[in-house]
């Protein structure tokens, strides 16, 4: 049972230790354990996590810089598993003084008072983070604090502290502060953060408020609103122990990885159209049609996957075929889908859906390589050379394509090549399996195509 008084917290055998202590010890300590320290995020371990695992030892804030969709706020967020479950506080306290060592005026008087009978209070974890994302109005109240029109009407004057009311930051006190998109933030504004950093106490209006805060302050920065929307003040960056850069995932596993997290799937959607979609994303971003400067997010493949899957039990609601299993047939209907996700060149204006249809065929051919061979489908290639016609689309049902096809040797490993060999008995994910190949041989130009209304023949 947690002590609920200040003489109940003293027996209890309780240590005081700083934010920054606490993030500290409970890091190195789950280092030492093996436990995983930042859950949920991917492709970081050898490159973002060890930089970020150094400021906190040191007991740095830290300003993330990176493009948008790189996990940046998640990584943030992450920060309040590293705190203790449970924090005793002075009951009632806008600003979570500790117990020990109250430091507003309220808590003071109330220690003064009661003593070792000061009531206390215990919050989670979860409550002792805070986060704003920074925007053009926002104020030093909003921040810092302001006057309290409120308790000044209610008889206080206006040389009383107890007439301020704080802001986000110092309700934070004792916990994670963060603030997205930092330089969005006006510079006059950045200004009132300079006293947060260095002496870790708060200024309002004319008050001579010493609270010193007990946080660690945690920003992130676009790197080209870093240099040209907006800045980062000189003296602000300055304050901030350390500069981290952040990147999207520099390998195609970690890409996979990252949309099967992260993707909400309706629909079963197969480890070969994820690698697809994943390759179609990781070429969008090096395409020089896009705007570099921009970046892709992660929120672009996490999005196709998600539509992927809908244009599958779209089909099997309207055909009855069960499960929902997507096929390649399903991965156009991202393109329209994803437009306004990304910014082109000015070069490339009117030719946007052709950047990316291209883009799609190129990550289609590379994952058929990495898959499948003409050699794993001549029995496919004989059918075709008999004059075989194949007609398919995203609401062709499974059946019928099969029925199209007709017994086809090596059909199983195909599957197993595709890495869906445990259904080699069910026709949808068979009816997949064989239109990523059906598309795989047309790219390689071992079969023709012909396309009209999202339908397309293969043969003939």
């Amino acid at each position: 049972m947690r002590a609920a008084t200040l003489g109940a917290l003293r027996a209890s055998g309780h240590v005081h230790r700083t934010v920054k202590e606490e993030l500290r010890d409970n890091l190195l300590a789950a280092m030492r354990s093996g436990e995983g320290r930042f859950p949920g995020i991917v492709g970081f371990d050898e490159t973002v996590l060890p930089q970020l695992e150094r400021a906190i030892i040191a007991g740095h804030d830290v300003v993330l810089l990176g493009e948008r969709g790189q996990g940046k706020t998640r990584l943030i967020r992450t920060l309040i598993t590293l705190l203790d479950e449970w924090a005793p506080v002075v009951e009632g306290c806008e600003i979570n003084d500790h117990p020990y060592a109250p430091v507003c005026g309220r808590c003071t008087r109330l220690l003064a008072e009661r003593g070792d009978d000061l009531p206390v209070a215990w919050k989670h974890r979860s409550e002792r983070y805070g986060e704003k994302l920074a925007t053009p109005d926002t104020s030093v109240g909003d921040l810092i604090g302001d006057i309290d029109p409120v308790k000044v009407a209610e008889g206080r004057t206006l040389g009383d502290p107890e007439t301020v009311y704080f802001g986000l930051v110092p309700r934070t006190n004792r916990g994670v502060f963060a603030i997205n998109e930092l330089p969005d933030l006006a510079e006059r504004i950045q200004v009132a953060l300079l006293n947060v950093l260095e002496e870790r106490d708060i200024q309002v209006r004319g008050y001579q408020l010493r609270l010193p805060l007990d946080l660690i302050l945690v920003a992130s920065a676009n790197p080209e609103d870093y240099t040209n929307r907006g800045r980062i003040i000189t003296p602000l960056k300055d304050r901030f122990g350390a500069e981290i850069r952040t990147h999207y995932p520099l390998d195609l596993d970690a890409e996979v990885e990252l949309v099967v997290q992260e993707a909400a799937l309706p629909a079963v959607v197969p480890q070969h159209l994820v690698e697809t979609v994943a390759r179609f994303t990781r070429l969008v971003r090096e395409s020089p049609s896009v705007d570099a400067r921009s970046g892709v997010s992660a929120r672009f493949s996490v999005a196709a996957v998600e539509t992927v899957a809908a244009s599958a039990l779209r089909r099997a609601a309207l055909t009855g075929e069960s499960p929902a299993v997507a096929r390649f047939s399903d991965l156009p209907a991202v393109l329209d889908t994803l437009l306004g996700k990304v910014e082109f060149e000015v070069t490339e204006e009117g030719n946007e859906r052709e950047v990316l249809a291209h883009l799609l065929r190129r990550a289609t051919v590379e994952t058929f390589r990495a898959h499948l061979s003409a050699s794993d489908l001549t029995g496919l290639l004989q059918k075709f050379e008999e004059g075989l016609v194949v007609e398919t689309g995203d609401l062709v049902p499974g059946t019928r394509l099969l029925e199209q096809v007709g017994p086809l040797p090596g059909l199983g490993g195909i599957l197993d090549r595709l890495g869906m060999g445990d259904n080699v008995d069910a026709p949808v994910y068979a009816a997949s399996a064989l239109d990523f190949a059906l598309e795989g041989l047309f790219l390689n130009r071992r079969i023709s195509k012909d396309e009209d209304a999202g339908r397309a023949v293969y043969g003939g």
